[in-house]
């Protein structure tokens, strides 16, 4: 039975070591008395020479590394973090050089992920240099150090790169692998002759050894955390430009330097932003975007700092398959990334408790500079979908706060969920809104000069942002940041009388699964317009409140849909909103039929009220709202899998509604039409694809079949086509897959394979995933396309093969990805199954993936037994 987690033996450890530290003799401020650790607090690292020799043909590492520390009170040993490493030699002798060296008795300790360097007799306080020799292992997943395998044009190659986050760099360093734990490095790696080596910092020195091996020494780094170091080794290309004397690049494979020129020209427009946002410059000489195939199911992105690592899908734009949507992916996961560079890398949180002060302020800043960058992309839309991809995960029994406590290795992994993210996003959104933008910015600017290469908690920022407003805004940020859930509001009344509407407002609590439960309180920045009107703002607090609003058409409550709460109408005012709805704001558009169809599913309104919604929506919207349309008539369609008749009946309407807006944009793209139209396009034609609709799937087999697939289709085509493939059709693509040397397009058409409405294909899809055929890191991708259409068939055979598939799944993802398989299941025995894989696999203080997804299968059952009639109805009443 393998866990992966801290043991219990280091949580005693930690818990053990809680004696204060002294100052560091450099002067630094020692960590805080509430900073978790697993580690003791008695040494502390100061500088780190590291160096590296890989041997990728034997995914073998042999290193050496010299670490200056302090030892900040007298102890018999001191206790690093190692992983999967040997240790030849180890040496320790007092800064300067003046003393005796000692030998340490080293002990390690496979499950707690420590070693040990035990002295004859306790240490004293001072500074002194630990020399390590030690060996380790290159892994073929995205931990710590490891390979990826790509195919070109010249045959078969390997790649080694990096991925520390949140707690790998111990993998490949022996260190204090803890955000805390800030300290400077040196690194140096030899590396085969003519290959290019790329680290957080610029090289200083090349030396050919003679033997087919080059030693590259890199500038020392900037205090940092562990788990941003980064280094990589291949047969790369480099382009660069120049962005306010920081030179701005991007490295690839050979060969595909051209298909990142957007993203190398939009890094070095975001670095120019975010150098007047934050009002501290980008601190490094360089600024790297590296580029890497395969895939991994726990991140795309990750913001080292100086060498960004992203891998290809979101970060090339090939010329024969990549589409608008991921252009407009590929500037947006770079404004995230490189937002980190100050959120995170310059400025960098305590413990994984406050991960979201790195996670969400990136996706909020990244949301921000993309609409002020590329306002004809007009994504300000996307604040939306991203607060309903948090409220959705919010809304479960299993949520947890933003600010969130964590333990071990396992809980640290999972925080990366849409809470950290997303929610984190919604409440900066609603907190700058409530205080001003500027007052924001320029709390933000003192919060970076105050804490630059320090640590921080969630309070440091808004004593920061509260001092710069003048507003009392702490409270409301630790309403939101500290308790989870979701606030609902609802208008309980209105009246209108001298031009004037007057609204009643109570305060309770919007959950799926627990309709009995007690609201918790929040206060809630309010704002709501009429159509036309002034907008007018409020704070909720107490449970209730009232507000009077210019105009007396339909009113908007969270109008500019800022706030992070649901908005339940009484019948009155929804219908009012239902008839003027042509009248109001896109983006309110889109926040009342989230809201509608979130509301509708929970039973706190019906169903059918989202459908009235779709009646209402005129064909001329904006795009993006037909596109969140179709996106969820999909998903209302799949409660109807298995019950045919009713599904025939559903996807009638359901194509009535989305076929005019498909003849209204066309197949084929017009000169001049805007960018949304461009993916409303291939929203309306994978919906309508999955939908069944004859027409769209014969033309989508047309097209195939003659080769007639623009680039910007040509992915959406090949889904549709897969999606309804045959045996032949199935094969057909399955040779291109393995005749394909271009890594991207070759990763899309495995996944692909994986897409497919046929169960006896299916299996074959999930047989495949488990060869060596697709590639080290897209088989546990295969199997997660597979379950998107068969849930219930990938987690069986995910159970069924569990100890080949771990290997096949990045190790900071197992916990959750095999949950996440089962998401879509509406079987109630796959609860059981669930429950069953956690119990026996997952530790217990780290089930929360697990319960989530058992949570959600159990909404979804209710959904389908409870809400369909209502829908079932409306249908019948109007013809569906």
């Amino acid at each position: 039975m393998r866990r992966i987690l801290v043991s219990a033996v280091a949580l005693a450890l930690a818990a053990a070591c809680t004696t204060a530290v002294a100052a560091a003799a450099d002067g630094a401020a020692p960590m805080s008395h509430e900073t978790t650790t697993q580690l003791p607090r008695n040494v502390r690292p100061v500088h780190y020479d590291v160096s590296i020799t890989p041997q990728a043909s034997s995914l073998s590492l042999a290193g050496q590394v010299t670490v200056t520390l302090d030892v900040l009170e007298a102890t018999p040993s001191i206790t690093l973090n190692a992983m999967d490493m040997a240790f030849p030699s180890a040496r320790l002798t007092p800064d300067g050089g003046k003393g005796k060296a000692l030998t340490p008795k080293v002990s390690v300790d496979a499950q707690a992920q420590t070693a040990t360097f035990a002295f004859d007799k306790p240490l004293q306080p001072g500074r002194y240099r630990l020399a390590l020799d030690y060996t380790g292992k290159i892994g073929t997943q995205a931990n710590g150090l490891f390979a990826i395998d790509y195919d070109t044009q010249d045959g078969r190659k390997r790649a080694l790169f990096t991925q520390f986050e949140n707690s790998d760099a111990r993998r490949m360093i022996p260190s204090w692998d803890e955000p805390s734990h800030k300290a400077t490095f040196t690194l140096e790696a030899t590396v085969p002759t003519g290959q290019m080596a790329v680290s957080n910092m610029p090289a200083t020195s090349t030396q050919d050894l003679g033997n087919g091996t080059t030693r590259v020494r890199f500038a020392p780094s900037p205090k940092m955390s562990t788990y941003l170091l980064f280094l990589s080794v291949g047969d790369f290309e480099r382009a660069t430009t120049q962005a306010e004397g920081v030179e701005v690049g991007v490295v690839t494979q050979r060969g595909k330097i051209d298909q990142a020129r957007f993203a190398l020209d939009s890094s070095a427009d975001v670095l120019r932003e975010y150098n007047d946002y934050f009002g501290t410059a980008y601190p490094l000489p360089k600024l790297d975007n590296v580029a890497s195939p395969g895939g991994s199911q726990f991140f795309s992105a990750m913001e080292n700092w100086g060498a960004i690592f992203t891998f290809e899908h979101t970060l090339l734009l090939d010329p024969s398959i990549s589409t608008q949507s991921d252009k407009q992916r590929v500037f947006s996961v770079a404004a995230h990334e490189i937002a980190h560079q100050w959120f995170g890398d310059l400025v960098t949180m305590s413990w994984w408790d406050d991960l979201w002060l790195n996670e969400g302020f990136a996706t909020w800043m990244a949301s921000r500079t993309t609409q002020k960058l590329h306002p004809e992309w007009n994504t300000q839309l996307g604040a939306v979908g991203s607060r309903e991809a948090a409220m959705s995960r919010d809304a479960v029994a299993t949520t947890h706060p933003v600010v969130q406590h964590v333990e071990t290795v396992e809980q640290a992994s999972q925080a990366f969920d849409a809470i950290t993210y997303q929610k984190g996003s919604a409440v900066i959104r609603m907190l700058e809104g409530y205080v001003g933008a500027e007052a924001w910015r320029d709390g933000v600017r003192s919060y970076m000069k105050a804490h630059a290469y320090g640590n921080t908690v969630s309070d440091d920022l808004w004593r920061q942002i509260q001092a710069a407003s003048g507003k009392p805004m702490l409270d409301i940020a630790h309403d939101f940041t500290l308790q989870p859930g979701i606030p609902m509001i609802r208008v309980a009344s209105s009246a209108c009388s001298g031009g004037k509407t007057t609204l009643t407002l109570t305060q309770g609590e919007f959950t799926k699964d627990r309709p009995d439960k007690q609201s918790l309180r929040w206060r809630v920045p309010v704002i709501a317009q009429s159509a036309g009107g002034e907008p007018v703002r409020t704070i909720v607090e107490g449970g209730s409140g009232t507000l009077e609003v210019p105009g007396c058409g339909p009113v908007v409550v969270n109008a500019g849909q800022s706030g992070y709460y649901r908005t339940l109408y009484a019948p009155a005012q929804f219908a009012q909103l239902r008839t003027g709805f042509a009248k109001i704001d896109a983006i309110d558009q889109l926040g009342v039929m989230n809201d509608v169809w979130a509301l509708g599913l929970a039973g706190l309104q019906s169903p059918s009220d989202y459908l009235d919604l779709v009646k209402a929506t005129p064909r001329d919207a904006d795009p993006q709202i037909w596109g969140d349309i179709a996106g969820s008539l999909h998903a209302l369609d799949e409660y109807y899998d298995g019950d045919a008749a009713r599904q025939a009946r559903f996807r009638r309407f359901a194509i009535a509604q989305l076929s005019p807006m498909l003849a209204r944009v066309g197949w084929d793209e017009k000169a001049g039409e805007s960018d949304p139209v461009k993916i409303l396009r291939t929203d309306l034609i994978d919906t309508l694809g999955a939908l069944g609709d004859r027409n769209v799937i014969e033309e989508a087999r047309r097209r195939y079949a003659s080769d007639a697939m623009p680039a910007g289709l040509r992915k959406t085509i090949l889904a549709v086509v897969a999606r309804h493939a045959d045996a032949a059709t199935w094969d057909k693509l399955r040779a291109a897959a393995q005749a394909e040397k271009t890594p991207l397009v070759k990763d899309e058409l495995y996944s692909l394979l994986s897409s497919v409405q046929d169960a006896a294909l299916a299996e074959k899809s999930l047989e495949l995933a488990m060869t060596d055929e697709p590639g080290a890191t897209n088989s546990a991708g295969m199997i997660r396309s597979v379950a998107r259409l068969h849930p219930d068939l990938a987690f069986d055979f995910a159970m069924a093969h569990r100890e080949q598939l771990d290997g096949k799944v990045d190790s900071t993802s197992r916990s959750r990805y095999y949950p996440g398989l089962a998401g879509g299941s509406l079987d109630p025995a796959m609860i059981g199954k669930v429950d069953a894989y956690a119990k026996a696999y997952v530790a217990e203080s780290s089930r929360r993936a697990a319960e989530t997804a058992i949570a959600n299968i159990a909404y979804r059952i209710n959904v389908r037994k409870e809400r369909l009639p209502a829908v079932d109805a409306w249908l019948s009443k109007h013809g569906g």
